[in-house]
């Protein structure tokens, strides 16, 4: 009897020891599990020139590897792997997709190469991919659609082709989807309207042909890159329901048509209008200075018609605005009134509306612009009047462009206080007068072209303190006169057209 009492209290306490030690022996195998799909990832990195895996070894638990964070609630189980900017070479091994309880894969700006491992597929609680910067090839994998929980699918700036895949619908938490390749071909899907969680599409800079579907505009995309593609039609009406919109690049593509005169309306919380070199038409939207935090408006080269939008200067966060290369224009021959508005953005720094039909004097508010401008380009427009002496206040000026213009009267003496401008462009107008020897105060001038005007006198030998000066345009003047050693000397210059003036004496050599 008492042995048999023995035997029994032996085999519990055998069966105690089990039940209590098998959550230990689990973890045990899950933590070896995790273990090694990271050795495992680190035997397919041939070059880590930062180091950064040198700590991926026995003597730290693999939770305390650079790189690599663990779950707080289920024990030594990997969670986020996140390896941005080291350099590592090497393909993405496929034993990623063991690593099972994985939230976060961010690889970003790495040289990883061959195809994104399928098995990527299989991680139901992954919620970030980040693979951009990198050089994955093959196509866009379509097995994500067990990935249920994902909100950030990146794969921007590698080497990947084909289709956009329709599969990506059954994403239906994804937040953001970046899939700008240079290599993608086909249409965007039209079944990306039924993610709805959608803010963010990234497809520029590919391939993509026909048009933007209508569908989109049942997303809540608040950011839209879809630049340099041979995307065609109209922009879809149902995408100024998109009231959130921030960004809207459809610049470089074959759009058409014209733009809903309501767009400043609709998009009301709008930082980047983007939409050049396209084919659109009409008026450019009246409705712009609605959007009272736009910093970008990139509307050139296209075929725009009628005046400059009115009352631009309610945009106090313009940093850019550029309508160049259209047909703008206004009946009243008063065209350049919109300056005196713009004047009022004091964070403007480019302005460009070269190559349009735009008439009128040039107004002596350009003077009042904020001294953070540093780019005028008002070139071959029919523009008339002087240019104002009070230009000078614009002291951070690097490029000013009047030319091909119907501008009289002399050019300031004082243009010579443009201490960093570079390029200077007052070609083919009717000035007249000297050149002025405050020129040569003009160091950082590379560019200074005065040609196809009535300038008269001579040379200034001031111009050889412009030490940077490559291109030097006179022709076409009534200039006089010697030509200075000194200026012809300069060991910078590339080109210097002097034709069709009158000046004596031999050419230096």
């Amino acid at each position: 009897m008492k042995a048999f009492a023995s035997s029994f209290l032996l085999y519990t306490v055998v069966l105690l020891c089990f039940h209590l030690w098998r959550p230990v022996i689990a973890t045990s195998m899950q933590n070896e599990t995790d273990r090694l799909v990271l050795i495992a990832f680190k035997d397919e990195i041939t070059h880590d020139p930062l180091g950064m895996l040198s700590s991926w070894n026995d003597s730290l638990h693999f939770c305390r590897w650079s790189g690599v964070h663990c779950s707080h609630r289920h024990v030594h189980r990997v969670t986020t792997l996140n390896l941005v900017s080291y350099g590592l070479v090497g393909s993405l091994s496929p034993h990623i997709g063991n690593l099972t309880f994985l939230r976060r894969i961010v690889l970003q700006n790495n040289n990883f190469h061959d195809k994104v491992p399928s098995e990527i597929g299989g991680l139901f609680h992954l919620r970030v991919l980040v693979l951009s910067n990198n050089s994955f090839e093959g196509k866009i994998p379509t097995n994500l659609t067990y990935c249920s929980e994902l909100r950030k699918h990146n794969l921007i700036d590698n080497k990947l082709e084909g289709k956009i895949p329709e599969e990506l619908v059954s994403l239906s938490k994804l937040k953001a989807l970046g899939l700008t390749e240079k290599s993608l071909t086909g249409k965007i899907p039209a079944s990306l309207g039924n993610l709805s969680s959608l803010t963010l599409l990234s497809a520029g800079e590919n391939n993509l042909e026909g048009s933007i579907p209508e569908e989109l505009g049942r997303t809540s995309i608040d950011w839209m890159f879809l630049v340099f593609n041979r995307l065609t039609g109209t922009i879809p009406s149902s995408l100024y329901n998109l009231s959130n919109m921030r960004c809207f690049l459809l610049g470089a593509n074959q759009g058409e048509g014209s733009l809903s005169q309501y767009m400043g309306v609709a998009f009301p919380h709008l930082r980047q209008l983007v939409l050049p070199e396209n084919r659109f038409t009409g008026l450019a939207p009246i409705s712009l200075s609605n959007a009272s935090t736009l910093e970008y408006i990139f509307l050139h080269n296209d075929s725009f018609t009628g005046p400059v939008p009115p009352n631009l200067g309610r945009l106090l966060n313009l940093g850019a605005i550029t309508m160049s290369l259209n047909q703008l224009s206004s009946s009243n021959g008063d065209d350049l009134s919109f300056i005196n508005s713009l004047a009022n953005c004091t964070r403007l720094q480019q302005m460009s509306f070269h190559i349009n039909f735009l008439k009128g004097p040039l107004v002596s508010t350009i003077a009042n612009f904020s001294t953070k401008l540093s780019r005028i380009n008002l070139g071959s427009n029919q523009i008339q009047g002087t240019i104002p002496s009070r230009i000078e206040k614009l002291v951070n000026l690097t490029y000013l462009s009047l030319g091909m213009n119907h501008l009289t009267g002399s050019i300031p003496s004082n243009i010579g206080n443009l201490y960093k401008i570079q390029q200077l462009r007052l070609l083919g107008n009717r000035l007249t007068g000297r050149i002025p020897s405050s020129l040569g105060n003009l160091t950082l001038l590379n560019i200074l072209d005065l040609s196809s005007n009535n300038l008269m006198g001579d040379i200034p030998s001031s111009l050889a303190a412009c030490q940077n000066l490559l291109e030097l345009t006179l022709t076409n003047n009534n200039l006089n006169g010697s030509i200075p050693t000194d200026v012809m000397g300069l060991s910078s210059l590339v080109t210097l057209p002097l034709g069709n003036n009158s000046f004596t004496g031999s050419l230096p050599f």
